[in-house]
């Protein structure tokens, strides 16, 4: 029988979420994207009726500050984690429906921008230790690049998969391949460009995110001056003409840190067993956004959290998680 990954609306055993850590990679904004962190493992973790949360620290201290912000039955454990973005550097669990597996893939810090000690090697360590056979594969590939449906369908985008900084020797087909290979992955649709100023060359889990089978939600420009108006009317395109159902919600619009223009996006959710817990940023377009996803979650709460501070490392909330299927 296909190994295949599971949609991340199914049923979850439990789900890694990185604890930022390190000084030296978040700099002043670090005490409060730990604050935040702390707050969406709580989240996910609702009141133990959730699922099972274990929050992974890089250091002893922030082991420390974990369990200090985190509610009783929010595990902490400590690992050598270069960064919180688990989503891209641990394992992906797939299933025969029987049995489970971890599949590692090759990282190499997002295109040679970023190297921590402990990105390499927390995947296998982290599925070993939690008692899964790891599988390693033998390409390039960061979980915050694809999307699933459960049912063989991927969303992911050229500008991200078919980057020559990632594996210059493998072809559009090749990767195809691979991903039917290693991910039970039988059909793609390839979008163009992800979010403008994304250090991860566009990740999926920034632009569009399926929340049934077949079904995308992806944003539409708020106000004139939104940065990625073309990018998300090129992908509308195409996922409809792919035969996708396109349900649209508004996007965060113009985000500037520090004078710059950062991709910020509701579509960094996590799909959690009983709450959806949605990125929000200050934003006058967020409960706009939160209302127009709360229909397509039937039987979960969506619920916004702050992650302006934890968007200053270059992710949120779907980036730094990565979820463990139920048997």
């Amino acid at each position: 029988m296909t190994y295949r990954m599971p949609a991340e609306w199914a049923a979850h055993e439990k789900v890694w979420i990185g604890f930022p850590s390190h000084e030296n990679a978040w700099g002043p904004p670090l005490a409060e994207a730990q604050r935040q962190m702390a707050a969406f493992a709580n989240a996910v973790h609702d009141g133990g009726a959730g699922e099972t949360v274990y929050l992974i620290a890089g250091s002893s201290e922030a082991a420390f500050f974990a369990s200090e912000m985190t509610v009783p039955g929010v595990h902490v454990e400590q690992y050598s984690i270069g960064d919180v973005w688990l989503r891209d550097t641990a394992c992906i669990i797939v299933s025969d429906g029987d049995r489970q597996l971890a599949r590692n893939f090759g990282f190499n810090g997002w295109g040679d921008r970023y190297h921590y000690p402990g990105d390499q090697s927390i995947g296998a360590e982290l599925a070993k230790a939690h008692g899964f056979e790891v599988t390693q594969c033998d390409w390039i590939l960061e979980g915050g690049s694809i999307d699933v449906d459960g049912e063989g369908l991927a969303v992911t985008t050229t500008d991200c998969l078919l980057n020559p900084n990632r594996n210059p020797d493998l072809t559009k087909t090749d990767i195809e391949a691979r991903l039917e290979r290693d991910l039970g992955i039988d059909r793609l649709l390839w979008l163009g460009d992800g979010l403008g100023n994304d250090h991860t060359d566009g990740h999926i889990d920034n632009l569009a995110r399926f929340v049934a089978p077949g079904h995308l939600v992806m944003p539409s420009a708020s106000g004139t001056d939104d940065p990625n108006e073309a990018v998300y009317d090129d992908a509308r395109r195409r996922a409809e003409e792919f035969g996708c159902q396109v349900s649209l919600i508004p996007s965060v619009g113009k985000y500037e840190q520090d004078g710059e223009i950062v991709p910020a996006s509701y579509m960094n959710f996590y799909i959690g067993n009983r709450v959806v817990v949605v990125p929000v940023y200050g934003s006058k377009y967020d409960d706009d956004a939160l209302s127009a996803l709360a229909p397509l979650f039937p039987g979960r709460r969506v619920i916004g959290l702050p992650a302006d501070a934890i968007l200053t490392g270059g992710g949120s909330f779907h980036c730094s998680s990565q979820q463990i299927p139920l048997v």
